[in-house]
């Protein structure tokens, strides 16, 4: 067990106000699997509270020290029992550690003993974040009519998008997660491995080596987790059918909440969680911040909305829920929106054309050859911000990416009017490569007056791939790329950027262009790009332009305004 898990929980240290109560501890409370493996969890029990309902959290994390903040602990003086446990292989439970492999048969089999327990009333809501909310969703559809409410972060019912982002491999986050994982557990890992991880992670990605090499050149070792999805990056493969768990997410009754940011890296496949409960028939709660992964302002939004969720269906108190389900922060507006539902009602979707001379425009496209780039994936086209694991993924200003020879950008005339774009957003592109395999990466920048062109959102597409359509027979391919839905204000006088590549390094591995197996390829082939914006191949950004109604709007109290918009976005 390391140091990290022997610390006590954290005493709440806040003013307690009316109708906050002190809570006891049991530790190291023993779950036998049906395998026989022993997992542990802590039950944070409210003192004096009659007949408590219970929040149950199944992390790899750790259950105490700092850890037990993120585990719901302040949740349990507002009158909730909590059960967290420590998910197989991790912080004291017994068995091998197999990252989203074990979740749902272990959960299930945590539910049944929870149903068996003398201080079990009947009703237990599920909490947490990232991994939390994705060990939740595994045991959702089955957890029985016991299970009254979720409240979920940062997550998603399947990771396997997030790994192979548009097909290709995420390899930053990928890497830096399983070399946190790995080192958690070691003395002080739980201080160290967040803030070293990611840089060990970009230092081996950066090394030229074979994808195959770098977990053992970040962590001193082969790491499971890696080497596994690099050895099932095909759906044919099997390996993610007992680790994805979208295909069950209609079938879940408890009530969701669901919170997430215009810049986490599960941000599109949270949302496709909440279209397929909204598709069922239910109504689940969505707030959109402008937060990414490890941003530690969404810390406040999720408790206090998970406390609301939890007093509405675990305790009969709905006063906390606000009367819209969606809630969405409109960047560069700085300000709240309500909506009935997502994507806002009265959405239309504009296409923003390509232009020759490498304009950009609503107005429709002209004749002019193709634009074109060469990209050597020897020196791949690095990222600058946009979605990633740990660290921040605050907006940057991409002009040094721009002057770039392998980057095409086409950029609007000033805008006359604001431009509210809110939703997802995608490309519709008519492209030819000399090569079969290569990537096609799209950026939508917001350039304001001074020049600086900071991303808004992104997304990408390896080729071959089913969303490239063959157009004609001379190599022109069709291709749709869904890039991160947002929530953004084009204000009045800036221009709207859209970057072409094919590189996004190293937050995605770059395609070699053979077709050598992901792992060991080790030949770099340069590849010809061409990008098409006549009226036969009409190239365009696809954006979610909302109208601003007086009544969605809640402007942001001066002090939040501060704190999630300290970069004018």
């Amino acid at each position: 067990m390391a140091l990290w898990d022997r610390l006590p929980a954290p005493p709440i240290r806040l003013r307690r106000p009316r109708g906050l109560v002190p809570y006891t501890v049991e530790r190291d409370l023993p779950v036998t699997m049906p395998d026989g493996v022993t997992l542990l969890a802590d039950r944070y029990v409210p003192t004096g509270v009659e007949r408590p309902p219970t929040i149950l959290v199944r992390t790899p994390y750790g259950r105490r020290g700092p850890a037990a903040l993120a585990n719901g602990l302040l949740l349990v003086p507002f009158g909730f029992q909590l059960v967290v446990q420590s998910a197989r292989g991790t912080f004291g439970s017994e068995g091998e550690f197999d990252p989203l492999g074990n979740e749902r048969d272990d959960g299930l089999a945590t539910i049944a003993w929870l149903k068996r327990q003398p201080w079990f009333h009947g009703a237990f809501g599920m909490y947490g974040a990232s991994y939390l909310g994705y060990s939740a969703w595994a045991v959702a559809a089955e957890a029985g009519p016991e299970l009254k409410a979720m409240s979920l972060q940062i997550t998603a019912s399947s990771f396997r998008d997030a790994v192979y982002v548009g097909g290709a491999f995420a390899l930053e986050s990928t890497l830096t997660w399983t070399d946190l994982t790995h080192r958690q557990a070691q003395p002080f890992g739980m201080l160290t491995a967040p803030l070293l991880s990611r840089r060990r992670a970009v230092r081996s990605a950066r090394s030229g080596r074979p994808l195959a090499e770098l977990d053992v050149l970040a962590g001193g070792r082969p790491m499971r987790f890696y080497r596994d999805v690099l050895a099932n990056h095909t759906a044919a493969d099997g390996y993610w059918d007992r680790r994805d768990f979208s295909g069950t997410v209609g079938s879940v009754e408890a009530p969701v909440n669901l919170l997430g940011g215009w810049y986490d890296v599960f941000l599109p496949w949270q949302l496709r969680d909440y279209l397929t409960l909204r598709a069922a028939g239910h109504v689940p709660y969505l707030t959109i911040g402008p937060w990414w992964h490890t941003d530690a302002r969404h810390g406040l939004p999720s408790l206090r909305e998970s406390l609301a969720w939890f007093r509405a269906h675990l305790l009969g108190d709905a006063s906390g829920l606000r009367a819209d389900p969606v809630r969405l922060y409109v960047t560069g507006a700085r300000e709240w929106r309500h909506y009935r539902d997502w994507p806002p009602p009265g959405t239309r979707r504009a296409r923003w054309h390509l232009h020759p001379g490498l304009g950009l425009g609503e107005d429709g496209p002209r004749s002019a050859p193709a634009s074109t780039y060469r990209f050597d994936p020897a020196h791949p086209t690095p990222a600058l911000g946009g979605p990633t694991l740990l660290g921040s993924s605050r907006p940057v200003d991409n002009r040094p990416l721009e002057r770039r020879p392998d980057v095409l950008v086409f950029t609007s005339p000033p805008l006359e009017d604001d431009l509210d774009v809110i939703g997802p957003v995608a490309a519709d592109l008519f492209v030819r490569s000399d090569r079969e395999h290569t990537d096609f990466i799209v950026r939508l920048c917001d350039v304001s007056p001074d020049g600086r062109s900071r991303n808004v959102c992104e997304g990408g597409l390896r080729l071959p791939s089913p969303a490239a359509v063959p157009v004609g027979t001379d190599g022109v391919l069709r291709i749709a790329v869904d890039l991160w839905p947002t929530g953004h204000r084009f204000a009045r006088g800036h221009r709207i950027r859209v970057h072409v590549t094919s590189g996004a390094h190293p937050k995605v591995a770059v395609n070699p262009g053979t077709g050598e197996p992901l792992a060991t390829a080790t030949r770099m082939v340069p590849v010809r790009q061409e990008v098409f914006h006549d009226p036969d191949h009409p190239s365009a950004i696809i954006l979610p332009v909302a109208e601003r109604s007086a009544e969605a709007v809640q402007p942001a109290p001066a002090e939040e305004e501060r704190r999630l918009d300290e970069n004018g976005l």
